[in-house]
């Protein structure tokens, strides 16, 4: 029998977990942590849980990383239950260990959370249904504006400079000058691109530097797989993979679910020319996004929304080039040139939101 990955008797101990545990399954959605389901039978009924290892090379600091998310659940909790909405599939439950802390750090100094597990739901990792995405839009939107009273600032920052756009661009020019990895001579036109858009990467943060826009409690990675749908109505009920809430941009939040979830390929299509920008999924993003946080937006953020998908799109594609040069060390990867795949598929993207900018400036009107 193989071993598994966790000592399932001290998880069980540690976080009071109940039931007689008949096995795990793995989740590979994630780039970042590892994640297993965990099965328990109790009063002959199967019950499940979220076994989660955090990536402490990237979440550096986890009591800071769940006191973020602690927080945040809790107030979302508390919205819901107030609305009258059922508050367990509202947001995530995450159970406390016997010491009192969100996680438990083993003796190889792994650090582990179990979370409540939602049934009936499912999961899109691409959307090519007008109505599930502006249920998605609506559900980010729902994030948004339950959120627009919590004191952004009372947050950790997680991974610093995580939507900084110009601290980003200064890591691509690191990683070029020290090609640690040997790639930069394969890479010349993607380094190219990425070179004649950096005024883009300036836009939004001197935004915040001149006061115009507001620092918000945001989630910073709303891919449309970071949303549990309801299997019966399509509507999504709760957003997951919160270990990126901190203080940040509305304008992250919605620009990032276009670039995920309104282009016609995956991040990891190889054929740049199936990738493009669907502009009937980018309106009913809109529509079902701003029928939610459009009261708590200032005009500053509903006018750069646009402007929002393509830069999220290009430092989505600057930080896949990133760790191309650098040899692979942050994201998970699956092939040697998986990094170079997903930065072409970015820039692609980029450059198809240029030519269908106008476009959605006047879509973004109708709604605002």
């Amino acid at each position: 029998m193989n071993k598994t990955p966790f000592d399932i008797d001290v998880i069980t101990e540690k976080f009071g977990l109940k039931g007689n545990y008949t096995g795990y399954e793995v989740n590979n959605n994630g780039h970042i942590n590892s994640t297993f389901i965990l099965i328990f039978e109790e009063n002959g009924k199967s019950k499940k849980y979220i076994l989660q290892m955090i990536n402490t090379s990237v979440f550096k600091d986890p009591e800071r990383l769940m006191s973020n998310i602690v927080g945040i659940t809790a107030h979302i909790r508390k919205k819901a239950e107030d609305s009258g909405i059922d508050s367990s599939r509202a947001t995530l439950h995450f159970r406390v260990c016997n010491d009192g802390k969100y996680y438990y750090e083993d003796s190889e100094n792994r650090c582990w959370r179990v979370y409540d597990y939602i049934g009936d739901v499912y999961t899109c990792n691409t959307i090519d249904s007008v109505e599930v995405f502006c249920n998605a839009g609506k559900a980010f939107g729902d994030f948004q504006k339950q959120l627009a009273d919590y004191d952004s600032s009372s947050l950790f920052e997680t991974i610093e400079n995580f939507h900084n756009t110009v601290s980003r661009f200064g890591d691509l020019k690191r990683a070029i000058i020290e090609n640690a990895a040997g790639r930069l001579d394969s890479v010349r036109d993607e380094v190219d691109f990425a070179l004649c858009h950096e005024p883009d990467a300036h836009v939004l943060v001197d935004l915040i530097s001149d006061g115009k826009l507001p620092l918000r409690v945001t989630h910073n990675d709303t891919k449309l797989n970071n949303i549990l749908f309801d299997n019966t109505s399509n509507k999504g009920i709760c957003i997951i993979d919160l270990d990126t809430v901190m203080p940040g941009l509305s304008l992250y939040d919605f620009g990032d679910s276009i670039r995920f979830g309104a282009n016609t390929a995956t991040e990891d299509e190889k054929d740049v020319l199936k990738v493009s920008l669907n502009l009937e999924l980018y309106e009913a993003y809109v529509k079902g996004y701003l029928s939610s946080a459009k009261d708590a937006l200032t005009e500053c953020e509903k006018e750069y929304l646009p402007f929002s998908a393509k830069l999220m799109t290009y430092e989505c594609g600057i930080r896949f080039l990133t760790d191309y040069l650098n040899g692979d060390t942050y994201f998970k990867t699956d092939y040697p040139e998986h990094n170079l795949v997903r930065c072409r598929t970015q820039f692609a993207l980029v450059e198809d939101i240029e030519r269908k900018t106008d476009e959605m400036i006047a879509i973004t009107k109708k709604y605002c």
